[in-house]
């Protein structure tokens, strides 16, 4: 549980974060350089925020108006770094046990066993992987039995088999562990996985906040939506309470209710269209084929567009056979449920 108002003049722009969000998966997505790692500096007390104050699982960590300001050492947090920090002239197990009195060290081989590290526990960081090291770096926080684990970006370097593993025994570790943890990651896949609800930052200021998968199905702002994955996305101009161009496409799309105001963009995730053959009706668009890539369990299509800028269709499997016997579509149609409206 988190509760955070901090404002914090960086380079480039002022940081500014104002939420509560009750539940305790917790994931900030951003693009690089939006602010999400000085966030979880000023959570571990590493930096401090310029004004405002810093609530985590119930604790103060910090209040610039009532002079709060707990120490690192006393903020019980495990911070898992993108490199894991490990001390590369030390072996696993001093690692994982440094600065550990003998009661700690006690703990050692069940943390090393748990980890499956027992086997190259007298190894150097150097002479072990990247999935081991992740696992060093999460033993030698959670040994220390932290309320609170922050991430920062600490599955980017590995590939996608280790990081699929490392996150699935995260996520397992995670079942046991009743305090906060917190994500930082421009992944979007590893927020909706690990996350029960999330933050959106862009240029330090907060664009979205709430349910993760609510999020990811309405991101409601053009920034979310690129972050979120959406490969699809067009200005707009209003024509009618149902009905908006799009610009970038040249089509308009018709709504069966009355559109909200203040809209910038539409967008549209590219496996949300279908194929149409023959003459169709509704929020189309005209299946002129610009170029094809043909990857291992999925097909993408980049359509021209009347208004310049392409559209990219994803086909997986079913659809790649229905094709492949019906031959290419004459349209591509989308329901408006599936047309995101963004801020």
């Amino acid at each position: 549980m988190l509760e955070l108002n901090v404002k914090k003049k960086l380079n480039s722009f002022t940081l500014e974060v104002n939420c509560k969000l009750d539940n305790n998966r917790i994931g900030i997505l951003g693009g690089s350089g939006a602010g999400k790692s000085m966030i979880l500096k000023m959570i571990a007390g590493i930096e401090k925020p310029d004004s405002g104050y810093i609530k985590l699982d119930g604790k103060l960590l910090f209040d610039s108006q009532k002079k709060i300001d707990i120490k690192p050492q006393d903020r019980h947090i495990g911070y898992c770094f993108q490199n894991y920090a490990l001390f590369p002239h030390l072996s696993v197990y001093e690692n994982i046990t440094i600065g550990l009195d003998n009661a700690g060290k006690s703990l050692a081989g069940e943390f090393l066993g748990k980890f499956e590290l027992t086997q190259i526990k007298d190894a150097r960081p150097n002479r072990i992987s990247g999935g081991q090291a992740a696992r060093v770096a999460m033993a030698r926080i959670l040994i220390r039995k932290p309320k609170v684990l922050l991430f920062d970006e600490a599955f980017s370097a590995l590939d996608i088999y280790l990081r699929d593993h490392i996150q699935e025994e995260i996520s397992s570790i995670l079942k046991d562990f009743e305090g906060s943890a917190i994500f930082v990651s421009h992944s979007r896949d590893e927020i909706y996985r690990l996350c029960e609800s999330m933050i959106v930052i862009d240029s330090g200021k907060m664009t979205n906040l709430g349910n993760t998968k609510g999020i990811f199905k309405n991101p409601e702002t053009k920034n979310a939506a690129i972050l979120t994955g959406c490969k699809n996305i067009s200005d707009i101009r209003y024509i009618d309470e149902n009905t908006l161009e799009a610009l970038d496409w040249g089509v308009s799309f018709k709504f069966s209710e009355t559109l909200p105001k203040g809209l910038s963009s539409v967008g549209i995730r590219a496996h949300d269209f279908y194929p149409v053959w023959g003459k169709s009706e509704g929020n189309i668009f005209e299946f002129r084929l610009k170029s094809k890539a043909k990857l291992p369990f999925e097909d993408n299509y980049y359509i021209k567009t009347c208004g310049g800028q392409d559209i990219t269709w994803l086909v997986q499997r079913d659809m790649k056979e229905l094709i492949e016997k019906k031959g290419l579509p004459d349209f591509l149609k989308v329901d408006e449920k599936d047309i995101l409206l963004l801020k």
